[in-house]
């Protein structure tokens, strides 16, 4: 009969976490869906045009603020090149969408603030816009787990 719980020490060492997670999360990805709803609500609702605008500006302050957080010498980026140095290419290819998307988040909100560009227009740009952050954002997820998983090997 056991009388505590059975306790083996670990066979690897946990894998180390990844800088992000040491960090508070924003509000970012919660911006992001508030952007998603207003585009999908029925566009002959009164103010859609400006809900929509007013959505735009906290995915655009939240990208920028990804964009300062992973960049530069002292960037998640930096840091993940530091464990993983092997990720470089993609670590290369992430950064290089980060100018795509500003210039993405610039032209829908410049679209969306004039009032002769059409609804369904708009909803295209800004579900490109979606789809582009969307995709940046499980590439990077990606690249974070090839650098930091747990490698425990010896297993069939």
């Amino acid at each position: 009969m056991v009388t505590g719980p059975n306790q083996q020490p670990p066979t690897a060492a946990p894998a180390a976490r990844p800088p992000a997670a040491r960090q508070p999360r924003s509000s970012f990805r919660g911006d992001v869906h508030a952007l998603a709803r207003a585009l999908a609500a029925p566009c002959g609702e009164p103010r859609w045009r400006e809900r929509v605008i007013l959505h735009l500006g906290p995915v655009g302050q939240g990208f920028a603020e990804h964009v300062r957080v992973t960049e530069g010498p002292t960037g998640l980026y930096a840091a993940l090149l530091d464990d993983a140095p092997r990720l470089d290419r993609g670590v290369r290819l992430l950064a290089g969408e980060h100018a795509a998307i500003v210039a993405a988040i610039a032209a829908v909100q410049q679209a969306a603030a004039l009032p002769g560009v059409p609804v369904e227009e708009l909803r295209d740009r800004a579900g490109r816009l979606l789809r582009a952050l969307d995709r940046h954002r499980q590439r990077g997820a990606h690249l974070l787990w090839e650098a930091y998983q747990a490698d425990l090997g010896g297993e069939d």
